[in-house]
């Protein structure tokens, strides 16, 4: 039911199409992917040169496949594990093996449903 609600017959006009899972590529920018947050990690907090704040990990999912999700600054706050959120002008890269989304600093995250 939750990933039906993800599908996307009438793409409004300007907007960038949807990526799946299965079509990410490591080192390449997202334009936009919906997933179902699985489950959020706890909260830590990191102090280093180039980001300083909250950051959490999460493991998200689409009709396709499953990924992992870094969280940063106030969407760390406000993702619950059930949400449906959509990440736009975000990243993609591969940590340990596995490929990970990110806003990273232009992208943005939206919550689309609860």
């Amino acid at each position: 039911m939750i990933l039906k609600q993800m599908t996307d017959p009438a793409q409004p006009r300007g907007r960038t199409p949807r990526e799946k899972v299965e079509e990410l590529e490591a080192g390449k920018p997202i334009g936009r992917i919906e997933l179902v947050v699985l489950r959020r990690y706890p909260r830590r907090l990191v102090n280093s040169k180039s980001y300083t704040g909250p950051l959490a990990a999460a493991c998200g999912r689409d009709e396709t496949g499953l990924v992992g999700i870094v969280l940063w600054g106030d969407d760390v706050a406000k993702v619950r594990t059930g949400d449906i959120i959509r990440i736009e002008d975000g990243w993609c890269r591969r940590r340990d093996g596995e490929l990970i989304v990110s806003t990273g600093r232009s992208g943005r995250l939206t919550i689309i449903d609860r």
